[in-house]
């Protein structure tokens, strides 16, 4: 047991970490999530009740009070440290979501590493897509938006009054045109309006 002098200063410590604990918490919040901000004040108020009972004494109660605030403070900074990168394990924690969510959430994850080209080229084909799905009847477009939107068969055949034969053979009719549609944009190439007169060479 720690001699009685050492016990009072230590519960001194104590009682004034409780007392102040939900003050300090309110002031800095904007600092940490608050569960980081708990876990802060936990250690400053470990390492104060440790200094007093090693023999730490306080001249008043407000040099207590300062000296747990000034050790939350350190706490906090260290941890904003951590997370900001000098600890790769915080920072890949800090910023890591979950992808089990329920069943209807979705959650899209980006890869950061796809190359700017890839993606250019994606958005270009799908603007064909939307060009030429111009092209095909009502009925067609209206299937593969209820696909697109993954609308089950059987909530569409409901919805709209088809049987589930209709539904597949539009469908399938409308990937096919779609497909035959895009091929025969790939092969087109625009005709050149004439030859160019001019000899290979330095002329301008």
């Amino acid at each position: 047991m720690p001699p009685p002098g050492r016990s009072n200063e230590a519960e001194e410590v104590a009682l004034i970490a409780r007392s102040r604990r939900d003050l300090l918490l309110r002031a800095h919040r904007y600092r940490l999530r608050w569960e980081d901000l708990e876990d802060c004040y936990s250690q400053a108020t470990l390492e104060l009740l440790a200094r007093a009972l090693r023999g730490a004494r306080f001249a008043s109660r407000a040099h207590i009070e300062n000296a747990l605030e000034q050790r939350f403070l350190s706490r906090i900074h260290d941890r904003r440290r951590a997370l900001a990168g000098r600890s790769p394990m915080h920072a890949a924690l800090e910023t890591a979501m979950s992808i089990g969510g329920a069943e209807d959430e979705q959650i899209e994850v980006v890869d950061v590493r796809a190359e700017l080209e890839r993606l250019v080229m994606l958005r270009h084909e799908l603007r064909r897509l939307q060009v030429l799905a111009e092209q095909l009847t009502v009925d067609q477009r209206l299937v593969l938006a209820a696909q697109l939107g993954q609308m089950s068969r059987s909530e569409f055949c409901r919805r709209f009054g088809w049987s589930a034969e209709k539904y597949r053979k539009v469908a399938q009719r409308a990937r096919a045109r779609l497909r035959s549609l895009m091929s025969a944009e790939d092969q087109h190439v625009p005709p050149c309006a004439r030859p160019s007169e001019r000899v290979p060479g330095t002329h301008l």
